[in-house]
Parts: C-alpha cells; structure tokens; sequence
C-alpha cells in the first residue's frame, strides 16, 4: 500500500484514499498493477454527483519528443472510465470496447483531468464518454463500454 493512502471500508480493500499531498483526499486502485506502475492516477466525487479523475505529469509518462506518451493518454482515460462508472458499477467490470481522439499534448508538471458521464447502463453493458483536459486545452476525447461481470459461485469445501 502506498504510504499517502489509507484504507477504504472493508467493501472495497483495494479502494485507496490518499491522507496527504497533491491529491489528498482522492481515490486510487491498487488493484491493478499496470495502472499501479503507468499512474498514480486518482479519481474523487465532485459536490454534484461527477467524477473527477486526475495525474501530475512524470517524466515517466512522457515519449521521445518530451510529450505525454499515447499509450498513457489512453491508460489514464480507461482508468477514468471505471472511475466515471462508480455510481453505476457494483462489481467486477471489463473494458469490451474503446476509442479515442488525440487532441493536444501535455509535457511534464501539467496537472491532467478526465471527466465524463454515464451515456447509458443497461444489465451488463455499460457506456461512457469522456474528455481529458489541461486546464482550459482539451487533450483527448474517447468512449467506451464496460461490461460487467458475473460473479463465480465460491467452490464449496468438501462438494
């Protein structure tokens, strides 16, 4: 576990909030360990209901040319669908279906936000949108389908 997070109910282990710093107050998975690896990324629930997500730019996330790397744009905004997807998901969900409109670059310290809704959700399928900003610059748009997944009954000992 991170030494700026705590633990979340005992619902969600995996569910992180960070206790000091930039992002105090946030929320991360630890769950998934590219993310873990590519991010931090951060996601919060804003005072009206949306969701929120956010990273600072390392020079970890940038390519050859000193900009934010593709791949981490597109990392980011699929994290950001689960994050936007919060209000909706109550289980285990995959990413089925993803696309994206690269916009403008981000170079290193620039603080990056996605924010987005809910198009619809229906029993497994869920679809989104979203935009990534940096500041007032619109980087990136995308889309995407969620699909829930359907809980495996627990082997039962001794069956």
């Amino acid at each position: 576990m991170h030494e700026l997070t705590k633990s979340p109910p005992p619902r969600r282990p995996d569910l992180h909030v960070a206790t000091e710093g930039e992002f105090e107050g946030w929320r991360t998975w630890i769950r998934d360990s590219f993310e873990s690896h590519v991010g931090p990324f951060w996601h919060r629930i804003e005072a009206d209901g949306g969701v929120r997500s956010a990273f600072r730019v390392e020079k970890k996330h940038l390519n050859g040319s000193g900009n934010v790397h593709g791949g981490c744009y597109m990392a980011f905004a699929d994290y950001s669908l689960f994050a936007i997807a919060t209000h909706v998901l109550d289980s285990r969900a995959v990413t089925t279906n993803f696309s994206c409109e690269f916009l403008d670059a981000a170079r290193e310290g620039e603080l990056i936000e996605c924010t987005g809704d809910v198009s619809r959700a229906g029993g497994s399928l869920i679809f989104l949108r979203g935009k990534m900003m940096s500041g007032e610059r619109l980087l990136l748009t995308f889309s995407g389908t969620i699909k829930r997944m359907k809980r495996k009954p627990q082997p039962q000992p001794n069956a």
